[in-house]
């Protein structure tokens, strides 16, 4: 049989592709057909005269179904805005392409072609593995092709661990912190918890004296005691408003009074970290900085995790056991003298 002009087959693969340069880009369109029968002609003339048509069963339709599903509506804002990027992905790299013929290997090539951003990386076996389980239950494929992948890892040279705040910075960001950045600094060290939940606080979730959430990682349901400088840094903010705030309305908001989302946040503590000199304590160190503050007044492990939610003690042993060892230190250095 006479090969079809503009196609070629992955060696790797088996699998046939209709390729041609595009604006200098060179363009692959599978042929998602058998070679050599009557469907593989009818698909190849498809895509040559521009009507290719996408997949009943393609990755693009999977993922509006699952947008459909009640364990879509059920992950938490946080979880699913960590996915839709990979979704979006996925779309723009196999929309069309039909779900049953993704295999383990692809998967794999396209975490390599995203090392340069291990977590969006890491993330794309996750929602794979996730549609997959979905496109079972459709009949539309038999297997999870992303079950026991290996994530990557974070190279050595670009792992930068948190460093907790030093008293003296957290001093200067007291003394000298604007009113916005530092009411968010008093909320991250006053709540004890993660920078993405610091966003969603509403004035209706303060009464005066406690900050309630539910945890966007964990979905757990918690109620925090505030410390004396984060009733101050709300009841000032409160204030400052001139007017009593709706219960809906965000504590953390812009200058149009709009809700402050996580990057904008971010925005802000880096233009106020660089200004003081701050910049070797990044606002995730504040979650720290409260583990040992607890740690410091003496509270259990099992104190610090009932208010900072964590449902792994690894991050508390290690930051509480920090703050433990600076008292130990200190109380020798005292009887020293």
């Amino acid at each position: 049989m006479v090969k079809k002009r503009y196609t070629w087959q992955n060696p790797k693969t088996g699998l046939w592709y209709f390729r041609k340069l595009n604006n200098g880009k060179m363009i692959y369109t599978p042929i998602e057909a058998e070679e050599g029968t009557a469907e593989f002609d009818r698909r190849y003339w498809e895509i040559r005269q521009g009507k290719h048509i996408t997949a009943k069963t393609s990755w693009k339709a999977l993922i509006e179904a699952m947008r459909e599903t009640d364990k879509w509506a059920n992950f938490s804002h946080r979880y699913r805005k960590d996915l839709e990027p990979v979704f979006e992905y996925l779309k723009e790299k196999i929309g069309n392409q039909d779900v049953a013929r993704l295999t383990q290997a692809d998967i794999y090539d396209a975490m390599e072609k995203n090392r340069h951003r291990v977590r969006f990386a890491n993330y794309i076996p996750t929602a794979i593995s996730m549609l997959s389980k979905l496109a079972i239950r459709k009949r539309w494929r038999k297997d999870n092709p992303a079950i026991d992948i290996e994530p990557l890892k974070v190279p050595k040279a670009r792992q930068k661990p948190h460093l907790p705040w030093a008293d003296w910075a957290v001093d200067k960001m007291r003394d000298q912190g604007e009113p916005l950045p530092l009411l968010i600094f008093e909320i991250g060290v006053g709540s004890v918890q993660r920078p993405g939940d610091w966003v969603d606080f509403q004035w209706g979730d303060y009464d005066g004296e406690t900050l309630k959430l539910r945890q966007n990682k964990t979905d757990k349901p918690l109620h925090l005691p505030c410390t004396e400088a984060l009733k101050a840094a709300l009841d000032r903010a409160k204030a400052d408003l001139g007017f009593a705030p709706h219960p809906s309305r965000h504590i953390l908001t812009r200058a149009d009074g709009s809700a402050m989302d996580y990057h904008a946040m971010a925005r802000v503590m880096v233009r106020e970290r660089k200004r003081l000199g701050l910049m070797a304590y990044d606002q995730h160190a504040l979650r720290y900085r409260g583990v040992m503050e607890l740690a410091w007044a003496g509270c259990t492990d099992d104190e610090i995790a009932s208010f900072s939610g964590h449902t792994s003690k690894a991050m508390i042993i290690k930051y509480a056991g920090e703050a433990r060892q600076i008292t130990r230190a200190r109380q020798a250095a005292a009887k020293r003298k």
